[in-house]
């Protein structure tokens, strides 16, 4: 996504970008794969190790929506949708009624095509957990990968994990433009309040690792 549509978005995804239901417990939600998930607002430069400045960027594919996420090392074999924006400019989610489901932001880049292609899928419900309670399980070097449409697979890895408010959400490190495909993932974490939303946003960065 552009530079500038991030900062025209910036003050309506800032807020809640995952909403989630009643979850079956009040145990805060931390990240583990990154010693930074304090969950009180992470610094952003220190929660995102930059990419290596010496590798070259790699040209991305043609776009093709996702239908598919894979993720070996927490389980998850999972169909995805796509999503766009509420009318109030917020990121609208995958239904709580169907906790499974992925849901891609098209209004940014796919999967394999240049820029951040963002995933987003709740941490539970008032069921029990969903499709990303183990997200804050991932490490450095973990792989994605994303089938889409066209029926080519994109494998990315693991950066770097960061947790922040949902008040001081990084919307430019998220949405914001990259020289090459990358991989965004998007679940809460933090406390969850009497209103049934969580406090912080769990955040996973990942770089391409290659197509097929």
């Amino acid at each position: 996504m552009p530079a500038a549509s991030v900062g025209a978005l910036a003050l309506v995804l800032g807020l809640g970008t995952v909403a989630l239901g009643e979850a079956p417990d009040r145990t805060p939600v931390r990240i583990t794969g990154t010693d930074n998930g304090t969950g009180n607002g992470a610094d952003p430069a220190r929660a995102a190790a930059p990419p290596d400045p010496a590798a070259t960027p790699r040209p991305g594919l043609p776009a093709s929506p996702p239908v598919r996420l894979l993720i070996p090392r927490i389980g998850v074999d999972a169909e995805v949708g796509s999503v766009g924006l509420n009318t109030d400019g917020t990121v609208e989610v995958p239904p709580l009624d169907r906790p499974a489901l992925v849901g891609w932001y098209r209004d940014g880049a796919a999967p394999g095509s240049r820029g951040p292609a963002v995933l987003l899928g709740h941490y539970d419900t008032r069921k029990g957990p969903a499709v990303f309670h183990r997200i804050p399980e991932l490490h450095p070097g973990d792989r994605i990968d994303v089938v889409r449409r066209d029926g080519r697979t994109v494998s990315y890895r693991v950066r770097s994990s960061g947790q922040f408010r949902k008040t001081a959400f990084p919307t430019e490190l998220v949405y914001g433009d990259t020289p090459d495909p990358q991989l965004r993932l998007i679940t809460c974490g933090g406390t969850l309040g009497g209103d049934g939303h969580y406090s912080d946003n769990i955040v996973v960065l990942a770089d391409l690792a290659g197509t097929v």
